[in-house]
């Protein structure tokens, strides 16, 4: 056994010292390599990252501002998720959530008057006890609203909802053949109307009575026998929620509300909205930018899926308030602004051309909007816009009522509705299919698939049905829905919907839109279809045949309506009397403001009507040889469309 002495012990450390000096030179030098190199390497990643920055800036320009969109639409469906984990699943569980967290914060401001998100859930739950016990209204029931803008339109709507009905709105400028076509397609039980508009009713109000519909009307009392008053009986009901099933269930794919639109068959069609649809509706506002401080101006009807999911939802998801407006009206909307500190507003191109129409005035600069949200704002108008009324950021959009399938231009470009890149089909898938020009339909290949459009070249807008994205289909009408899938469209089995809207993706990944297929056209912010106005146009006794159709005129937004007609043998064209027609019949925005005499009108082989050859030619009396007439509603009559008219026309000097 080997025994260590001192002097061993002092060797080893010595050897300790001379390895540890070695490894400190060893740093050392490391270290004055590294710091002789840093600014090598600071220099070489700054230029890779000002190389990026360029590659980026030139050919990725957007890319930061789709990431961040991006980021925040993830960011909102944790949010969402989160709060379903909690039970609070649907559109009327994000409210009565809203009311218990800030009870005293305003909701709604109506006129003067102003109630709470507390004032509403109060008053929605007397609605409900009414309905529960006088009207006997129970859940799966449908019920139909026929309401202006107020503020118990919102209460009778979630009071419903808290009965578990499924609310289907009504189109108050419906006359009273579409207005027994909504009812009866729907299903509805029962139909609850404005004070306002219960004289709409006098002409099927006996046969809705008849059919057994129960009527209700939002007042203190009736004059009709069969018609209960509503507010009269709230006085006294209880404010207590109703009784809720137990355990609560609420499947989140099942139909919440019908909301009526538009389509190629004439007549409205029930569009179904899932409770899924509408959940993902009140991320819009936030989506554009809007945050519970503001206040937000709704003037466009409540019937809309734009006012009532994007606008009222919107609201409730930030725990904003909404200043409801009846009635939008032009040249009081900014002292509206003004009066009501309004920060954020949702518009239609339409009501965007409307200001600026408006002789200037001093509010329209000394308001506090920030946010303008909403579609169908034309370039030249959103041009205008921005420079006359200050720095308000346009968040122009692009939604579906049948659909979830959606865009918002979040950049500062003006015309697109949105983007198409990378991270946008993350979020909603989507496509822009080829199509044939003269059917509208998609082209399909040998092997009977469709084809994608290219970038800059005008495609059909379809997306894929799936769970984030479910059609639930018409009311009442399988021929309809199935018309609007697409099947086997890139694979076997695949189902897309179209939209049955022409948009134009560019090389910059900017979403257009272009035109709207099938038989409708937009006017005045509202779809009119076709059908629906020749088949009335069609009752009057001196017409044969008459071809609907829309015509572009400069300076207006969307198309006017014009009709082809033919009269019967021997008979004239009386003009007061076609405009009498109208007024009982349609509403104004439906009305042709052209009619085009015709002998005969053209017909394919399969004896449809052919409007492309129309459209083209428009109203130019240079351009069509037939006798053509304009609408003069100030003497209700039609009169004969001169030059000197259609030049009075083109320049603006006549306004439609």
């Amino acid at each position: 056994m080997r025994i260590l002495t001192y002097r061993h012990l002092n060797v080893g450390v010595k050897i300790f010292q001379l390895c540890l000096n070695f490894s400190v030179l060893r740093w050392k030098v490391h270290l004055a390599f590294f710091v002789t190199m840093l600014p090598w390497v600071f220099t070489t990643v700054a230029a890779g990252l000002l190389a990026l920055l360029v590659f980026q800036t030139m050919f990725y320009p957007h890319f930061w501002d789709d990431l961040i969109y991006y980021l925040k639409l993830r960011k909102i469906g944790r949010v969402m998720r989160c709060r379903m984990k909690q039970g609070v699943i649907t559109f009327l569980d994000c409210f009565v959530h809203q009311a218990k967290k800030t009870p005293d914060k305003p909701f709604i401001i109506y006129e003067g008057q102003v109630l709470t998100y507390h004032c509403v859930d109060r008053r929605s739950n007397k609605v409900a006890q009414v309905f529960r016990t006088v009207g006997r209204v129970k859940k799966g029931d449908v019920v139909a609203l026929l309401m202006s803008n107020e503020p118990d339109f919102i209460c009778v709507w979630f009071g419903l909802s808290k009965l578990g009905c499924e609310v289907a709105f009504l189109n108050f400028n419906i006359k009273s053949k579409s207005l027994l076509h909504c009812i009866q397609s729907c299903g509805a039980k029962t139909l609850v109307v404005g004070s306002d508009l219960l004289n709409s009713l006098d002409e099927v109000r006996i046969s809705l009575q008849d059919s057994g519909i129960d009527l209700w009307v939002v007042d203190e009392g009736s004059l009709y026998e069969g018609v209960t008053s509503l507010l009269d009986k709230l006085e006294t009901a209880s404010e207590e929620p109703p009784p809720a099933e137990e355990p609560p269930q609420t499947d989140i794919m099942s139909n919440f509300l019908f909301i009526f639109t538009s389509g190629t068959t004439g007549l409205p069609k029930a569009a179904r909205i899932s409770h899924l649809k509408a959940v993902m509706c009140l991320c819009f506002l936030r989506m554009c930018g809007a945050t519970a401080e503001d206040n937000v101006y709704i003037a466009l009807p409540l019937y809309h899926m734009s006012a009532s999911l994007l606008g009222i939802g919107g609201c409730i998801e930030l725990g904003a308030t909404c200043i409801l407006k009846k009635k939008f009206s032009a040249s009081q909307f900014w002292k509206d602004c003004q009066k009501y500190n309004v920060t954020v507003f949702q518009y239609i191109g339409e009501l965007c051309r409307y200001l600026i129409n408006q002789p200037k005035v001093t509010e329209e600069t000394s308001h506090r909007v920030r946010i303008a949200a909403g579609s169908g704002l034309r370039s030249d108008v959103w041009r205008e816009f921005t420079k006359r009324f200050g720095k308000i950021q346009i968040r122009e959009a692009y939604g579906l009522t049948e659909a979830s399938i959606g865009f918002i231009n979040y950049t500062s470009e003006i015309g697109p509705i949105g983007r198409a890149g990378y991270f946008n089909k993350r979020s909603l898938p989507f496509e822009f299919l080829k199509y044939d020009p003269v059917t509208y339909e998609p082209i399909r290949t040998e092997t009977g698939r469709c084809v994608k459009a290219s970038k800059g070249e005008t495609g059909i807008l379809v997306a894929p049905v799936s769970a984030m994205n479910p059609f639930l289909g018409y009311a009442g009408n399988k021929v309809m829905s199935e018309k609007k899938l697409l099947r086997d469209v890139f694979k076997e089995g695949d189902v897309y919907f179209n939209t049955g809207d022409l948009m134009l993706q560019d090389h910059r990944d900017f979403v257009y839109f272009r035109d709207r297929i099938g038989d409708t056209f937009r006017w005045k912010g509202e779809n009119v279809a076709t059908t629906e106005v020749s088949e009335i146009l069609g009752s009057v006794d001196f017409l044969q045949e008459v071809n609907v159709y829309g015509v572009s005129v400069p300076g207006y937004e969307g198309r006017a309506g014009m009709a082809a007609i033919v009269l019967k043998p021997d008979q004239s064209l009386d003009g007061k009397k076609l405009y009498s027609h109208l007024v009982k019949n349609l509403p104004a925005y439906s009305w042709p403001w052209f009619l085009r005499i015709q002998t005969a009108l053209d017909v394919t082989e399969t004896f449809k009507q052919q409007k492309g050859k129309l459209v083209q030619e428009g109203f130019c009396p240079q351009m069509v040889q037939d006798l053509l007439y304009f609408l003069d509603t100030s003497e209700k009559t039609y009169i004969p469309l001169t030059e000197a008219l259609y030049n009075d026309i083109i320049c603006g000097k006549i306004r439609l």
